[in-house]
């Protein structure tokens, strides 16, 4: 059963880049254990909806409340985002690191977790993501593929209550996504809130409870994967799906 509450409240989001307009007054909210996919062109403000989210970006106006707070205004950025885990494009590991250390560290130094605890939890994670046979592994030498899993078991070590996934399979060859997209099942099957920038359109109509089509900085459509990709109202929709279908 799904909270009433969502627990990510957006509501009239602008944001620009000196004279360009990236988000035009954006309403959006996801439910506890939702997932929700966000398709596009590039350009059409979809990363930078989600770098708000985590307050990578700053909003110019408008109010976005995660758990219940006021995020623009919160006094703490790090205890917010150690419950909001993210996983980019780039991966983003420390490669000065094994993967194991990856997963460890960032445990000790802001949950301030004992060795042996992260240890512990980042080897569960590792399992959960199939990269348990890894930890000892220099990230240097571990496919894209792999990297992405290590990525998404870092972020879980965390326990966050929402994870965050921009574009988590762009930088990847085409035999290696669906590693990552079959981790990225299994997290929401097991009831994990996640909000996804994808362009994999099988995975948005497969995974997600909702599809939201953005378009100029604007919200254009939304619903369920069978309303949007089968029945959608907007001519901007239908014709974003058909130029994805013929790609």
């Amino acid at each position: 059963m799904q909270a009433e509450q969502p627990i990510v409240e957006i509501r009239d989001i602008r944001k620009r880049f000196g004279n360009l307009e990236v988000l035009k007054g954006v309403d959006f909210s996801v439910r506890e254990k939702e997932v929700v996919c966000l398709i596009g062109r590039s350009g059409s403000g979809k990363s930078t909806l989600l770098r708000c989210i985590n307050l990578l970006e700053r909003a110019d106006s408008g109010t976005i409340r995660v758990f219940g707070e006021d995020i623009l205004h919160t006094k703490d950025v790090n205890a917010y985002r150690a419950k909001v885990g993210m996983c980019f494009q780039q991966f983003n590991l420390f490669s000065n690191m094994n993967v194991l250390e990856n997963c460890t560290k960032p445990q000790c130094m802001v949950l301030k977790r004992s060795k042996e605890e992260a240890r512990e939890i980042a080897l569960h994670r590792l399992d959960q993501v199939g990269m348990r046979g890894f930890a000892g592994a220099d990230v240097r030498t571990i496919s894209g593929g792999q990297k992405q899993r290590v990525a998404i078991a870092r972020a879980l070590c965390m326990d966050p209550k929402l994870m965050l996934f921009d574009e988590p399979t762009s930088a990847l060859d085409p035999e290696m996504v669906g590693e990552v997209l079959n981790v990225m099942k299994d997290l929401a099957e097991k009831g994990l809130t996640m909000i996804v920038v994808t362009h994999e359109m099988n995975f948005a109509r497969d995974v997600a409870d909702r599809v939201v089509f953005m378009d100029q900085g604007k919200i254009e459509e939304e619903g369920t994967p069978e309303e949007l990709f089968s029945h959608p109202k907007s001519p901007r929709t239908e014709a974003f799906l058909r130029s994805a279908a013929n790609k």
